[in-house]
């Protein structure tokens, strides 16, 4: 079966190293904060102005004061701090920020990345996610693999409105865990039951296969 979102999500969170800062995008980025490995010290950071994010608070203890980038009720752990945006953008800049994971529309096989505008749609505009790629050190992206018509999402060249250029390092769909390398994007986890044949057929953009490509288990 292909992973569902937290599962995405969960997958994400193994790349997580202790004493990372680390800034979540909307969507399926923001379920990471519900599965950090226990004992492991990760901020959290968000642009609209919050270190130390925590964990989406349960139904019935949300605090309508305390949100996310977009818009969605958090928590904050114990030493948290919060400052305006400007401040927040100002670390991500210069180069604070150790990892961002973001959605995509698209990702091109030499790592471009469109994620904020399809021709012809209203949007509130880029937000953070320019100073994002063009700042963090490493950058994930999470996604379902093709759009709802079926097409391919992971892309030898991104037909929307670029985001960044060269800079997504890895990608983890529903079908499988992806680098992304100078000769293409290559497959180096697959989902359970999801067969190595599906994955290439609904990858239009260069892709191969690792020698050793693994199944994506969950404890």
């Amino acid at each position: 079966m292909p992973l569902n979102k937290n599962q995405i999500a969960q997958r994400i969170a193994r790349e997580l190293q202790d004493g990372f800062y680390v800034n979540l995008g909307i969507g399926i980025p923001t379920l990471v904060a519900n599965y950090i490995p226990e004992g492991m010290e990760v901020v959290l950071q968000s642009e609209n102005g919050l270190l130390g994010m925590g964990p989406f608070p349960v139904e019935g203890e949300e605090d309508a004061d305390l949100i996310n980038a977009g818009k969605q009720t958090i928590t904050t752990v114990a030493g948290s701090a919060f400052f305006d945006s400007a401040v927040s953008f100002g670390m991500i800049r210069a180069g604070k920020v150790d990892l961002t994971v973001l959605g995509a529309m698209e990702v091109a096989e030499n790592g471009d990345i469109a994620n904020w505008k399809v021709p012809g749609k209203m949007v509130k505009g880029m937000g953070g996610a320019m100073d994002l790629v063009a700042s963090a050190k490493n950058i994930i992206v999470a996604m379902q693999h093709t759009d709802k018509a079926g097409n391919s999402k992971l892309l030898p060249k991104c037909s929307l409105p670029i985001t960044g250029l060269n800079c997504v390092k890895k990608i983890v769909t529903d079908l499988g865990v992806f680098d992304v390398t100078p000769d293409g994007f290559v497959c180096i986890e697959h989902a359970a039951d999801v067969t190595l044949e599906e994955i290439q057929q609904k990858t239009a953009g260069k892709l191969r296969f690792a020698d050793q490509v693994q199944a994506i288990t969950f404890s």
